[in-house]
């Protein structure tokens, strides 16, 4: 699906996809009669074809303003491709084709891929039923203003640490980019290009044309229009941490309009957002991937007016007074009246011998997503029992010759949820080794092997692996919080009925609301906070939580 020689490359694309070749070229052609001129339209015979061809478009640049999919197909069916379509072209309108018996199978499809309209087959007179539909959806879209992509050119080591941090913080934070590896023929041109032998790596080569060598993430963000300081000097809240609950807060305290910011160090999502399907989160009965459930909070955010920080790291919180202070490291101040503090939790380190020298090379930290296509035909282990876990080798399943998750406890019952046990169990090639541990991790500068030790057995064994992903339990990094406020024991902060009012010199007469720290106006919400239940939907609905309780507060103010 090439473009034709000469034809106009700034045309948006209207995407028509249906299994059946009669029903394809008449949608086809009545697309072209009323909207060739001003649009160019491709047509599909299959959802992976259609996928094939938006992927090629997304790497020119192209505007894609429409997609219409057929509900039954073989292979993907029309709901299936228009969700993994919207990974590819997010902003694109959703259209369904649907027989009148499928209309319920329509309307439950506007949750599960924000499906924008559907229409029944036939669609004739298309000048009553097609085009009216088709016309709004086009005035929508051009309202959005959204131009051509151009893709950065990104360069590193298969098995490079700061390469694989790069290519996670640019897919995170849906900068788009096509990757090169250092020791191919395009990899070589690009570095020459770049004025570089590629000693230093990785080089990322911005969208117009500016290479960047060995660059922190501040100054990538800096390049790719990431927004990374504040527009203003004071605001009614300050939201730390960009996960679920963090970007709950900040769409739940834009939209009743309190000027709002939210500072994050790495990427919008947290830990949600590297997750490749989250099942159980309600409101999607056929689930969604943390990337686009962070996706759509993010655009949530911005549309009600927050401003959303990315690589800015917090230092640290004063009190002064009713004004709370958030200092960034690169020394920036940020004043507001209340702080939402919702950095959540970072995975814990693994301390088997050679995990450090190996972490980027084969072994990653979370889901790491930009690492599941290499791991096709390989042996790939997964260290963990809980629900991240279990998403993780699921997905990777997809790619991998076999996944084996590896257990300290005795089974998964106690901290993975059924559904996903019961997924699991019905998945050839995962299998699941209980009471086992990874005692050291090998290799010749990237994994190689793992030394797993039998705990029941006391027995070790030596076992090939091609990449090894960790999610071994979490630590707050609340550290930056010392002497401000209450903690327990691990770190996690303490709320309201939480912590002993003598102890920490709570200095109201008022008891503090639910979510409320041991600072007034500061409050806590999502995995960060002591006793919290580690779940997306909790998360997001302590952010949106806390808000209500930041309401409260600044009425005491006034």
């Amino acid at each position: 699906m090439t473009r034709p020689a000469g034809e106009a490359e700034l045309r948006p694309v209207i995407v028509t996809v249906d299994d059946d070749p009669s029903v394809s070229r008449a949608i086809s052609r009545d697309l072209r009669r009323r909207y060739g001129e001003r649009h160019r339209i491709v047509r599909a015979e299959s959802g992976e074809q259609a996928l094939d061809a938006l992927r090629q478009m997304k790497l020119r640049g192209d505007q894609v303003a429409v997609i219409l999919a057929d509900y039954r197909m073989p292979g993907l069916s029309g709901i299936e491709f228009l969700e993994r379509a919207m990974d590819v072209y997010p902003f694109a309108r959703r259209v369904l084709l649907t027989a009148y018996a499928d209309t319920n199978a329509a309307i439950d499809a506007i949750n599960v891929v924000d499906l924008d309209h559907y229409l029944l087959k036939p669609w004739d007179p298309p000048e009553e039923k097609l085009y009216p539909v088709i016309d709004d959806l086009l005035l929508d879209w051009k309202k959005q203003e959204r131009r051509p992509v151009n893709e950065a050119k990104l360069v590193g080591h298969r098995w490079s640490a700061p390469s694989a941090e790069l290519r996670d913080f640019l897919a995170r934070n849906q900068v788009p980019y096509r990757w090169y590896a250092s020791d191919t023929d395009e990899g070589r041109r690009l570095l020459d290009a770049a004025g570089t032998d590629g000693t230093h790596l990785p080089v990322l080569i911005t969208a117009d044309g500016e290479p960047l060598i060995a660059p922190t993430n501040a100054e990538v963000a800096a390049k790719v229009n990431l927004a990374t300081v504040p527009k203003e000097n004071f605001y009614d809240l300050v939201v730390v941490g960009g996960g679920p609950a963090g970007l709950g807060a900040a769409v739940y305290g834009a939209s009743e309009g309190l000027r709002t910011v939210l500072v994050e160090r790495f990427a919008t999502g947290g830990q949600a957002g590297q997750s490749s399907r989250i099942e159980n989160y309600l409101g999607f009965p056929d689930g969604l991937s943390g990337g686009q459930l962070t996706d759509r909070a993010r655009r949530q955010a911005v549309k009600f007016g927050a401003e959303l920080l990315t690589t800015a790291q917090v230092d640290s919180l004063e009190v002064n007074g009713p004004a709370k202070t958030v200092r960034l490291s690169d020394g920036t101040q940020i004043d507001a009246k209340a702080v939402i503090l919702a950095t959540g939790v970072a995975y814990r380190q693994l301390t088997a011998p050679g995990c450090t020298e190996m972490t980027g090379a084969g072994v990653y930290y979370g889901a790491a997503l930009t690492e599941a296509e290499g791991c096709k035909d390989q042996d790939v282990y997964v260290v963990g029992g809980a629900n991240s876990a279990g998403q993780s080798a699921v997905y990777l399943s997809k790619f991998a010759s076999s996944v084996t998750m590896l257990v300290r406890a005795p089974s998964l019952e106690a901290s993975m949820s059924y559904y996903l046990i019961q997924q699991i169990a019905g998945i050839p090639n995962i299998s699941v080794r209980t009471c086992t541990e990874v005692t050291e991790v090998n290799g010749d500068g990237h994994l190689e092997s793992l030394t797993l030790r039998d705990m029941a057995a006391g027995t070790t064994e030596i076992v090939n692996a091609g990449q090894l992903f960790i999610f071994i339990g979490a630590a707050p990094g609340t550290g930056w919080l010392d002497g401000v406020l209450a903690r327990d024991d691990h770190g996690f902060v303490l709320a309201g009925p939480d912590f002993s009012l003598d102890d920490t010199g709570w200095p109201l007469d008022r008891p503090p609301y639910h979510l409320e720290t041991s600072v007034p106006g500061v409050f806590v919400a999502g995995d960060v906070r002591a006793e919290s239940a580690k779940r997306v939907a909790s998360a997001v609905g302590e952010g949106a939580m806390a808000v209500m309780f930041v309401h409260r507060y600044l009425e005491t103010l006034s």
